[in-house]
């Protein structure tokens, strides 16, 4: 796992710009802390900050690769793990190639080399590279099929300049630090267009893209997506076969030259990930699976449960670690740190926007990732397994079902998910934000596969799957990649293997909620692996704080903007709707849209403030 960042100009010798490549890639200094690399060659710069898993000595980027006759054929920055690597690397061997390292960059390299471009379609795991073929002064920018890995651009007059996050790219003073009216809504909506960015001219490479530019110009390719099929497995054969590729991908994944270990909330899928782990490091001798949750001070006594978490997560936890013997931490947060100043600068500074939606949760994974990263490099993540198998409540919520727009934007949960309660209701109007969201809806079940004999409920079913797993779930991944990376944690993501998404994809909604459960197959597949707790527990998502004191410390940071002629922010908001919100009396049962709006004013303060950006509306 590593940061990555280049610029390609047509017009320029690149060693000229060797300083602003120096930049932009120091940018990137958290997400690869163990060495640096810099690359020039003509028109093209690479930069690369390492974050060292696999083959430690061998794996220097950027990487070359040479022709037999010991000319520079191509030069790759990469970022990722690529779980297949050693099967590639077999078969490139038979064919002729030779190796210099262990490292997977290397086998990607050598498979560009044998394959062209369609080599991407042979490649496992979670990636983002920038490759560029020195015999042709073609680059490509790729990304993994779901997204997991981020990858940024920007289109200049004669080229074109890149990154792992977007502050490497704002560090190359062609790019405006700049948002506009799109951007916006962007930040103020839970919703993720593909391949947008929020920044004026950046764009994002979707995942399962391919980016190519040369002297002609730049093209887009999708060399994955998902796609509707007829499923032909029995219900036996499904449950038999969704076990078999979850063994596989744990068994590919767990794969490291750093210490590993996996994060552990007491619910269904981080408990099948970290139970398969132990399993196997076990077997092949390696000693059992570190495994770390958290909680928060004083939660183990004084949870409430609520419409979204019925139940806290520490007894889970330690039902599976009594069955399992991890070696386990349970990482305690205060709450109040959470929303100190100086953190939330840390969040914004990682993320490069203001930290909408989610709330504490931002903080609180930056500060779990920052206490796992003390013990390990690598963890495995039971994250996505909602999306892909129907998790979440509103897969079950027949409003939900025939609402027409997105799923977690309707009565169940989307309270949960609306900041902009106290933003000025003109400017919400010029947005025109339901137009917004009513747009992105449309387009994303324009790009849904169905199949034509489907019924209308089998149908339905498919469009929401394919909401969740196209946009939900590239919020969370967002989240989770910037949080880790911040901190040089790197995050693997097994329920994004895209061979178990297509399947799951596939499965017939009846089949997949056989048992009037949330994820039914998945249940079935792994409940010999938990405790029968955790086997029957209800969805619960990742914890929030409870405790009156965070929220204090939210309102006090928005009575100062308040208070502030000169807070950037202060301009969007409804004085009134400010004043009313901190007049309330603080409490556990605050409406959570209130709490959001919070959360969102100060952070888009804070970010306006400490990145420079600035609204172009």
């Amino acid at each position: 796992m590593c940061g990555i960042a280049g610029w390609l100009s047509y017009s320029q010798n690149m060693q000229t710009q060797r300083d602003t490549l120096q930049r932009m890639t120091a940018t990137m200094a958290r997400r690869g802390p163990d060495a640096e690399g810099i690359w020039l060659s003509g028109p093209i710069g690479f930069g690369h900050r390492r974050l060292s898993i696999i083959d430690l000595e061998g794996g220097r980027q950027p990487m070359l690769a040479r022709r037999d006759d010991g000319l520079e054929a191509a030069a790759i920055t990469y970022s990722g793990e690529v779980y297949n690597f050693r099967e590639l690397r077999a078969e490139l061997k038979i064919r002729g190639h030779r190796f210099e390292s262990r490292s997977d960059t290397e086998v990607v390299l050598r498979a560009y080399l044998e394959w062209g471009e369609r080599f991407v379609e042979r490649l496992n795991g979670m990636y983002a590279f920038a490759l560029w073929d020195l015999r042709t002064e073609e680059l490509l920018l790729v990304r993994d099929r779901m997204g997991v890995k981020p990858l940024y651009y920007y289109e200049t007059a004669d080229g074109l300049i890149f990154g792992s996050e977007p502050k490497a790219l704002l560090a190359n003073p062609l790019l405006p630090r700049t948002v506009r009216a799109d951007g916006l809504r962007e930040i103020l909506e839970m919703v993720k267009t593909p391949g947008h960015a929020v920044f004026h001219g950046m764009r994002e490479v979707r995942p399962g893209e391919v980016v190519r530019i040369d002297r002609q110009g730049l093209s887009r390719r999708r060399y994955w997506q998902l796609e509707a099929r007829e499923h032909e497995h029995s219900l036996e054969q499904t449950i038999s076969h969704t076990r078999d590729l979850l063994e596989d991908i744990v068994q590919r994944q767990i794969v490291s030259d750093v210490p590993l270990c996996s994060l552990l909330s007491g619910g269904l899928d981080s408990s099948i990930i970290t139970s398969l782990a132990s399993r196997k490091l076990l077997a092949a001798g390696k000693g059992n699976i570190r495994s770390f949750s958290v909680d928060f001070l004083d939660h183990g006594s004084v949870f409430a449960g609520d419409a979204v978490r019925g139940t806290p997560d520490a007894p889970f936890v330690r039902d599976l670690v009594e069955r399992i013997h991890s070696s386990h931490n349970e990482i305690i947060l205060d709450s109040r740190e959470l929303a100190d100043p100086a953190l939330r600068s840390l969040v914004i500074e990682a993320l490069d926007l203001p930290p909408a939606y989610w709330g504490d949760m931002w903080p609180s994974l930056y500060r779990l990732f920052q206490e796992v990263r003390q013990h390990s490099t690598v963890a495995l993540s039971g994250e996505s397994a909602d999306e892909v198998f129907g998790g979440y409540r509103w897969f079950h919520d027949p409003e939900a079902i025939k609402a027409h727009t997105f799923p977690w934007l309707t009565s169940v949960t989307g309270k949960y998910f609306d900041g902009k309660s106290l933003f000025d209701p003109t400017l919400l109007r010029q947005l025109d934000m339901p137009g917004f969201v009513q747009d992105s809806y449309s387009q994303a079940l324009a790009d849904a596969p169905l199949l034509p004999s489907e019924g209308q409920t089998e149908r339905r079913m498919r469009q929401m799957s394919y909401v969740n797993l196209t946009r939900f779930v590239q919020t969370l991944l967002d989240r989770k990649d910037r949080m880790s990376m911040a901190v040089g944690l790197e995050v693997r993501v097994p329920f994004c293997d895209h061979r178990l998404v297509d399947y799951a994809f596939n499965i017939p909604w009846e089949m997949k909620a056989f048992d009037g459960r949330e994820k039914s197959i998945l249940r079935a597949a792994t409940r010999d692996l938990l405790p029968e707790s955790i086997a029957d527990r209800v969805k619960s998502p990742y914890p929030s704080t409870q405790d009156p004191a965070y929220e204090q410390a939210l309102r006090t940071s928005l009575a100062q903007i308040m208070a502030s002629e000169d807070a950037p922010v202060r301009a969007l908001l409804d004085a009134s709707q400010v004043k009313r919100t901190l007049d309330k009396p603080i409490g556990n049962t605050s409406p959570m849209y209130e709490r959001m709006g919070m959360e969102l004013a100060v952070g888009l303060n804070t970010w306006l403030t400490e990145q420079d950006a600035s609204l172009d509306l």
